[in-house]
């Protein structure tokens, strides 16, 4: 799935169009433009995989921008996982099947775990379960209900049914460029066999680098990137 420690921009869609959110409260993002343009761009600059995710599927439980992310897709050549708004196997299989590579499933992983099996079963690995952590506890909705979960212990469940991934997100520095936060990653990255892709908080080379030795198979990074804090080839290259 990854080959070797991955970089991957971030393409977050709210509205058509791209957004980088604060601590994942709706309302707090900076605009960046053409999601396609951006996808373009990153791929341009050397992604190999590209994380797209429809803010406005996240928030209202179904996909919103369906239009750019086919837009992004047919402009792109590259890997894509794709989540926000995914709530059914249906949904889940047709993506599959019109091109994104992985799915990203947080809030139908939580409230319907065996969808993560019905999935994988027909396209072993192409699950990958967003465990996105807000004080230490697993959040959905778009981050705006706690579920009493436990990241790690989340994702061994997750990694039984069949998830070829784990994306984890720590909400507290998500969008702050205030710096990541290891133990979070580590002990999540300890309680599976599965690559574990650490997104929140990326601020400095040093904490791509820190992440990477905490044992993240990659690194999703949006803010960082958008704002010029370091290029990707320079991310890339550590």
């Amino acid at each position: 799935m990854f080959e070797g420690f991955e970089v991957i921009p971030a393409v977050d869609v709210q509205d058509g169009q791209v957004v980088q959110l604060v601590g994942g409260e709706r309302d707090t993002g900076k605009t960046y433009g053409d999601p396609v343009e951006a996808a373009r761009r990153w791929v341009e600059a050397g992604a190999e995989t590209l994380h797209l995710v429809d803010l406005d599927g996240a928030f209202e439980g179904e996909r919103a921008n369906a239009a750019a992310i086919a837009a992004i897709l047919e402009a792109v050549d590259v890997d894509v996982q794709l989540g926000g708004g995914i709530r059914t196997a249906e949904d889940a299989l047709g993506l599959l099947e019109t091109g994104v590579d992985r799915v990203i499933l947080g809030t139908a992983a939580v409230e319907t775990p065996d969808l993560v099996a019905d999935i994988s079963e027909v396209h072993p690995g192409s699950v990958m379960v967003s465990l996105d952590a807000k004080e230490g506890e697993v959040v959905v909705s778009g981050w705006t209900e706690g579920t009493g979960l436990d990241p790690a212990t989340a994702a061994a469940r997750y990694e039984e049914l069949g998830a070829g991934a784990i994306l984890f997100t720590n909400v507290d520095v998500e969008g702050r460029l205030e710096g990541v936060r290891t133990d979070p990653v580590e002990r999540v990255v300890e309680a599976v066999d599965v690559p574990v892709v650490a997104s929140g908080g990326v601020a400095t080379l040093a904490d791509v680098r820190s992440l990477r030795a905490a044992g993240a198979a990659a690194v999703v990074v949006g803010t960082a990137l958008y704002e010029g804090r370091f290029t990707l080839a320079a991310a890339q290259s550590l």
